[in-house]
């Protein structure tokens, strides 16, 4: 990960807005165009949807990951928001336990990210740290990897990690069970 990317810094082509005008918001959320769209301390993130194979790889995901999440006990989603209304994230899954019934949930056991060109992903460790996220998955569909971070025990960021500890399989298998587009 670099250290433009780790500290949140954004690059030219990214939809970032301070205090969008409310209409703006409005018309987002009337024609469905907000779902992806994130708060960061007050700055709105607008995210376009992705190209069409990252939701090939998320559905494999999806499959893939169902019977390893209830062997854990844990409860999967597609897209939520994680945080408050002020300051949330949308992860492209997530593996939760006991889960609130809301529209922002707090934490998640685990949450999983797939690569888009340009996207924010790796900025967003801080934030999931921050609020106790146990472990991410990132998929790359470029690179046909599944890479693992687990929080650290004293919740100051993440190492990259070889096996998941809550589903119990590593990076390697799961990069191998994905077909790949």
């Amino acid at each position: 990960m670099s250290d433009d990317v780790s500290r949140g810094v954004t690059r030219p082509n990214d939809a970032v807005w301070i205090a969008p005008p409310e209409e703006v918001v409005a018309r987002r959320r009337a024609l469905g165009l907000d779902l992806l769209d994130e708060v960061w301390g007050g700055v709105y993130h607008m995210a376009p949807n992705p190209h069409i194979r990252h939701g090939m790889v998320d559905q494999e995901l999806a499959y893939l990951l169902q019977p390893l999440a209830r062997r854990a006990g844990l409860i999967g989603t597609g897209t939520f928001n994680l945080g408050a209304p002020d300051d949330f994230r949308v992860p492209d899954r997530g593996l939760h336990r006991n889960p609130q019934l809301a529209v922002f949930v707090p934490t998640a056991a685990m949450v999983v990210e797939i690569l888009s060109p340009g996207d924010e992903t790796f900025a967003k460790f801080h934030f999931f740290a921050a609020h106790g996220v146990g472990e991410i998955m990132v998929a790359d569909p470029d690179l046909r990897t599944i890479r693992l971070w687990r929080l650290r025990p004293d919740g100051a960021g993440y190492r990259e990690v070889q096996r998941s500890a809550l589903l119990e399989v590593s990076a390697a298998e799961l990069t191998e069970a994905v077909r790949w587009p």
